[in-house]
């Protein structure tokens, strides 16, 4: 396991993490994400001395517990920058923190997004093996 390489690929998800505080990825998030993916997979492909899948599973669990620590740290500004999630919040119960749902939610979309990062890995390195 490269430990190194996946703790600098999750620093994609610090930074998107902190762009969206700003709103700066509404509305191409999902594209952004499609292309973070894409790299990650041919850096894993690349420089992994092998487990592609977990490395790319670690990578996007990393980013969500990052992800998520940072927006429930920077709540109001993620949320008024992004009114959109402030709406999703209203409809919680009252009982239910919202910053204390992003900590939940955050690892568990980080494991969902983690099978297909680490499905992505392992495709591309069956691409770059066949290159080589």
């Amino acid at each position: 396991m490269s430990w190194k390489l996946i703790f600098l690929l999750s620093l994609f998800g610090v930074g998107m993490a902190v762009a969206s505080l700003f709103g700066l990825t509404r509305g191409i998030e999902p594209f952004l994400w499609l292309l973070i993916f894409v790299f990650y997979a041919w850096r894993i492909a690349k420089h992994a001395p092998g487990k592609h899948f977990l490395h790319g599973f670690l990578v996007s669990v990393l980013n969500g517990i990052c992800i998520s620590i940072i927006h429930a740290a920077f709540f109001s500004s993620y949320v008024k920058n992004n009114p959109e999630m402030l709406e999703g919040f209203s409809k919680l119960p009252p009982s239910l923190s919202p910053r204390l749902m992003m900590l939940i939610i955050g690892p568990i979309v980080g494991v969902l997004f983690g099978i297909i990062a680490g499905l992505f890995a392992l495709v591309g390195a069956k691409i770059v093996r066949r290159k080589v």
